[in-house]
């Protein structure tokens, strides 16, 4: 596809690198609290979606390096995990349509444990160089929707006070370059920009110019004259 998506990535990863800033700040000043470390995986079992430009971005980064068996394998795990995560949000759904309390359907969603794809044999990331933003901050707290989150194997106290990193305000950001890509695109898929997908869909896409409404379809008209030549 003719279209240069080099300067989105370059603001998705700037906003990736401040993420991981603002981890190592919180790691350095809480080295007590923070218990991440290599082999640990508890992250990469947990239900989340990524934004547009996440999963562009990913994707784009897992074909430059995957090719041949160990792209089949991943992308095999991928459909295992799609398949998981559908079903989930399928019961999440039929819950909310029978009228129990969104908090509990949500706190039911967040007690799941779905293996990453990218998550290999050895409890280690495929591409952790790129792995989303919500990876680079788990472990540290976290407050979304003004509730507070941490990481179930980390040390921080609850009723103690510290450094918690809004991600809310790092999911607008998120769409904010989704949308400006998709107004750059000129797609006919206007919300396309607010669009969430679990990260195992995000591998499994093919980001064509179709998919991204970039595709016109030929009159009918001009079919019929081809036809008569």
């Amino acid at each position: 596809m003719d279209f240069d998506f080099s300067p989105f990535f370059k603001r998705y990863e700037a906003l990736a690198a401040q993420a991981e800033s603002v981890f190592d700040k919180i790691s350095q000043d809480h080295p007590e609290c923070v218990k991440c470390g290599k082999e640990c995986a508890d992250c990469c079992n947990a239900l989340f979606d990524v934004t547009l430009i996440e999963a562009l971005y990913i994707n784009h980064q897992f074909n430059e390096r995957f090719t041949g068996d160990e792209l089949e394998t991943v992308l095999e795990r991928a459909n295992v995990s799609d398949r998981k995560i559908y079903k989930l949000k399928r019961d999440a759904y039929k819950d909310l349509q029978a009228g129990k309390d969104e908090n509990e359907i949500l706190a039911k969603m967040a007690e799941y444990r779905v293996p990453c794809p990218l998550l290999n044999e050895n409890q280690l990331c495929d591409l952790y160089a790129f792995r989303p933003i919500t990876c680079r901050l788990y472990g540290v707290p976290t407050a979304i929707g003004g509730k507070g989150h941490t990481c179930g194997l980390s040390a921080f106290e609850p009723g103690k006070t510290y450094p918690t990193v809004n991600l809310d305000a790092i999911q607008d950001r998120l769409h904010e370059i989704s949308r400006d890509l998709v107004l750059a695109l000129e797609s006919r898929h206007v919300k396309m920009g607010d669009m969430l997908v679990p990260l195992s869909m995000a591998l499994l896409t093919v980001f064509d110019a179709e998919y991204l409404g970039r595709a016109e379809a030929q009159p009918i008209a001009d079919d019929a004259e081809g036809a008569k030549e």
